[in-house]
């Protein structure tokens, strides 16, 4: 059974940073995509960023230019690291990982709180 653990959640002000980290326990075997979801109260549960285990990188218009995503395979992780943060960027944001490509397995993280105020 693989479990996401995320870290890096916290308070910032408008147009700080802030560094998601997500490391998944369990065997991970063949293709898979980590990534990172928010929802903000009161609004669905939407795709910030995605990273396929080769790389290949997908982002929300939204998050486009602020946010960048990455991932050690090593280390079975995933990072989104969040710039020029808004206040519309308040939200939970939950670590994801699918695995395998027709019939795929989802797994998900407890989420970690984002609040960017001033």
């Amino acid at each position: 059974q693989v479990q996401l653990a995320e870290s890096g959640g916290g308070s910032v002000q408008p147009g700080g940073s802030l560094r998601l980290s997500c490391v998944a326990s369990g065997s991970i075997f063949g293709q898979n995509t980590m990534g990172w979801y928010r929802q903000a109260p009161g609004k669905q549960r939407e795709l910030v960023a995605d990273i396929t285990r080769g790389g290949n990188r997908n982002y929300a218009d939204s998050v486009k230019g602020r946010f960048a995503i990455s991932r050690d395979n090593a280390k079975s992780s995933v990072y989104l690291q969040m710039n020029s943060l808004k206040p519309e960027d308040t939200a939970v944001y939950y670590c994801h990982l699918k695995v395998g490509v027709t019939t795929p397995v989802e797994y998900w993280g407890q989420g970690t709180q984002v609040t960017v105020s001033s």
